[in-house]
C-alpha cells in the first residue's frame, strides 16, 4: 500500500470527520474545547465565522457532522457527541459579543449587490459582503428577515429573540433590507444596475396531492409550508380536533406537532413509506412519537371523504415493499381492504418544489427539465455572468447549514467577479499546525478519555410544552452538562504524526495503544493488509495511516477510523517518532480574498 503523507493538507480532509462533514466546514473540536474552557464567547464566534447562524443551528441543524463523530465508531452505544447541542451551549451563554464582530463601513466601495430572499443563503452571503465596503441589498415579501427559518420552523424549537437577534447581527453590519418587497421580474432587477444578483428565495411552493375529494373539501386540505407560514405570522392560531399530516419529512413532523399545540387533540401522521425511509430526521420522529402523535407507514391516499364539501377523512390503500427483477425498490398493494381515517383537519406535506415564475426565460439563464436552474455547484453560478443561486434555490431543498455553505461560496465568487478575477479560481483552505507537547508527558489540550455515554438534553414538561405554541421545549444543556458532554470529545482534529527515520521499531507505542490500531508488518495490497493488523480495519471509507522507509524494510500502519487521538504513543515513544499536532483549517472566505489582495 502507498504510504501517506499526514503532513499533507490532503491527508487532514481524509482524517478530521466532524469538521469535514459540516458543509461549512465549522471547526467542531476547536469549539468544544473553548466550551469545555467556558470561553463561551470565544465558542460563538469561531460558529459565527463559519455557520454564521450558532444560536439558530444549535436547535435545528440537520446534524450532517453527528454521523462522521469518531465516538460514533469507538464506543459499543455509537452515541457520537452532541456537537449540535453544544454549538447551542455557545449562544445560549455567550457574554456581549456585538463589540466583537465587523462594524458598518463608512463608505461603499460602489458596487451594488441584490440578495433575493431573506433566508439562510441570502443573509450569509450579505454577511460576507458587507464588510468588504459592497452595497447590498435583501429583498423579501415578509417583513421581517429570515426565510424558511422564520416561516417553516416553529417557535417551540425556535425562539423568535434567537432568531432576531442573529439575524440582526447581520442587518446591523449596513445592509439594506426591504422587507416587504416581492421581485416580480429578474429581468428588471438586471436593469436596475446591479453588479451581481443571489437568488436565495428557497423552494416555496409545497406540493399538492391532487386525488379524489381535493377540490371539494378544500376548505379543510392545507399545504403544510403555506400553513407554517401562516401559523408563524399569527394568520392562523386553532385547527380541528383531528387532524392527519401526510408527509414523513420534517415539515411533517413540524405540522404535526404545530396541530397538537392548536387544539389538535388527536393527530396522526401518515406515510407511504416506512419508519425507517421517512426524510424526517430520528430525533424529530422521536419528538413527535413524545408529544403522542403515532406515525401509520405504508399507506397511500386514495381518496378524500366529504360530506357537501366537508371534509370527513380519507381513504387509504395498504402497500408493502417490494423489489423487482433488476433490484429497484417499488411499492405494491396488499389484499388488505381500504382503510378510512376520519378527520377534520388534513396538512399535506410530502416535498416540496422551486417556483421561478418571475424569472424570464430570455434573459440567459437557463433551466433544466424539472424547472431547476444550471447552477455550478462550486461557484454557485448561473448561466447568466451576474446571477448566482444558493441555498434550496439553487439545487432544491435540503437545510440550513447547506444554505450557510453556498452563501461563503457565493460571496467568494461576487467579490471575485466585481473585482475582475475568475470565479473558477478557487483559493485552497488554509492550513495551519501546531505542536501540542508541553512536556515529556504534557500536551496544550485534554487528552484524557471520557467512558460517558451521551447526555440527553432536558426537555420542558409535556404539559406545558403543549399548552403555547411559543414555549420551546428543549431546555438546552446547563454549563455542568455542557462540560461533561464536552469531554467526549475525542479531539479529531489533534493528529498523530509520525516520522520514519526516527523510529526504532521497538513496539512500544504498539504495546500501549488502547485500541489496537498500530502495527508494524510487511507491506501488500490495502484489502490484503486491512486483514492482518494487529486489529482488522473493515471501514474502507477511513484511509489508513502508512509509513514506510523504515530500517527493517516494514511500514507502520495505523487504522484512523478508531484511534482515540489519545497521544500514549506519543509519550511512550523513547525517540520522538511520533508526535500529536493540531491542524488549524481556514475555509477561505470572501473577507480573506480581500486581505490577500492588500
Amino acid at each position: 500500500m502507498k504510504p501517506t503523507d499526514i503532513g499533507a493538507p490532503g491527508y487532514f480532509h481524509k482524517v478530521v470527520d466532524c469538521q469535514w462533514a459540516c458543509p461549512a466546514h465549522t471547526p467542531v473540536p476547536e469549539y468544544i474545547r473553548l466550551i469545555a474552557a467556558g470561553r463561551y464567547g470565544d465558542a460563538y464566534m469561531v460558529n459565527w465565522k463559519s455557520n454564521v447562524f450558532p444560536g439558530v443551528l444549535g436547535r435545528t441543524c440537520d446534524r450532517p457532522c453527528e454521523p462522521a463523530c469518531r465516538r460514533g465508531r469507538v464506543e459499543l452505544e455509537k452515541d457520537p457527541v452532541a456537537i449540535c447541542r453544544l454549538k447551542r451551549v455557545a449562544a445560549d451563554f455567550k457574554e456581549d459579543i456585538r463589540d466583537r464582530l465587523p462594524k458598518p463601513v463608512a463608505s461603499k466601495n460602489g458596487k451594488r449587490i441584490a440578495l433575493i430572499g431573506a433566508g439562510p443563503a441570502s443573509l450569509t452571503v450579505a454577511r460576507d459582503l458587507a464588510p468588504l465596503a459592497y452595497h447590498c441589498v435583501v429583498f423579501d415579501q415578509d417583513p421581517q428577515a429570515g426565510g424558511m427559518m422564520r416561516t417553516q420552523i416553529p417557535k417551540f424549537r425556535l425562539p423568535e429573540n434567537v432568531l432576531n437577534e442573529e439575524c440582526g447581527y447581520i442587518l446591523d453590519l449596513g445592509i439594506e433590507f426591504r422587507g416587504g418587497q416581492r421581485i416580480d421580474s429578474m429581468k428588471a432587477l438586471l436593469a436596475d444596475g446591479f453588479d451581481a444578483i443571489f437568488v436565495g428565495s428557497g423552494a416555496p411552493r409545497g406540493r399538492d396531492l391532487e386525488i379524489p375529494g381535493r377540490k371539494e373539501a378544500a376548505k379543510n386540505i392545507h399545504i403544510g409550508i403555506d400553513w407554517l407560514s401562516s401559523v408563524a405570522f399569527g394568520h392562523i392560531s386553532k385547527i380541528g380536533k383531528r387532524v392527519i399530516v401526510l408527509g414523513g419529512g420534517n415539515t411533517a413532523m413540524d405540522c404535526c406537532r404545530s396541530s397538537r399545540r392548536l387544539g389538535g387533540e388527536d393527530v396522526k401522521v401518515v406515510v407511504r413509506s416506512g419508519f425507517e425511509e421517512m426524510k424526517a430526521s430520528p430525533w424529530e420522529k422521536e419528538d413527535a412519537m413524545h408529544e403522542d402523535i403515532p406515525i401509520f407507514n405504508y399507506l397511500v391516499p386514495k381518496e378524500f371523504t366529504h360530506d357537501n364539501g366537508r371534509l370527513t377523512g380519507i381513504v387509504f390503500e395498504k402497500v408493502r415493499p417490494e423489489r423487482d427483477d433488476q433490484g429497484r425498490r417499488q411499492l405494491v398493494r396488499t389484499d388488505e381492504p381500504d382503510q378510512h381515517i376520519a378527520c377534520d383537519d388534513v396538512l399535506v406535506a410530502v416535498g416540496q418544489e422551486n417556483a421561478f415564475p418571475w424569472i424570464e426565460r430570455n434573459i440567459g439563464i437557463e433551466f433544466d427539465k424539472s424547472g431547476m436552474p444550471k447552477v455550478d455547484q462550486k461557484t454557485m453560478a448561473s448561466t447568466h455572468p451576474r446571477v448566482f443561486f444558493g441555498g434550496d434555490a439553487a439545487f432544491g431543498p435540503k437545510n440550513i447549514i447547506w444554505a450557510v455553505a453556498h452563501g461563503h461560496e457565493a460571496a467568494v465568487s461576487i467579490d471575485k467577479l466585481c473585482n475582475g478575477e475568475d470565479i473558477d479560481h478557487r483559493p485552497l483552505p488554509a492550513v495551519e499546525i501546531v505542536g501540542q507537547k508541553m512536556g515529556i508527558h504534557e500536551w496544550s489540550y485534554d487528552n484524557e478519555i471520557s467512558l460517558d455515554k451521551r447526555y440527553r438534553v432536558p426537555l420542558r414538561d409535556k404539559v406545558v410544552a403543549l399548552r403555547d405554541i411559543k414555549t420551546e421545549v428543549e431546555l438546552g444543556y446547563d454549563p455542568d452538562l455542557a462540560l461533561k458532554e464536552a469531554d467526549r470529545c475525542l479531539n479529531c482534529d489533534v493528529q498523530t504524526v509520525f516520522t520514519s527515520s526516527l523510529c526504532i521499531e521497538c513496539d512500544a507505542c504498539v504495546d500501549i495503544c488502547p485500541m489496537d490500531c498500530i502495527t508494524f508488518t510487511v507491506n501488500g495490497e490495502e484489502a490484503e493488509l486491512r486483514a492482518r493488523l494487529k486489529a482488522p480495519a473493515p471501514n474502507i471509507t477511513q484511509d489508513l495511516y502508512v509509513a514506510n522507509d523504515l530500517k527493517t524494510g516494514r511500514v507502520m500502519v495505523k487504522d484512523e477510523d478508531v484511534c482515540l487521538h489519545c497521544g500514549l504513543c506519543a509519550e511512550r515513544c523513547p525517540t520522538g517518532a511520533w508526535d500529536m499536532k493540531k491542524y488549524l483549517i481556514e475555509m477561505t472566505h470572501a473577507s480573506d480574498l480581500c486581505r490577500s489582495k492588500a
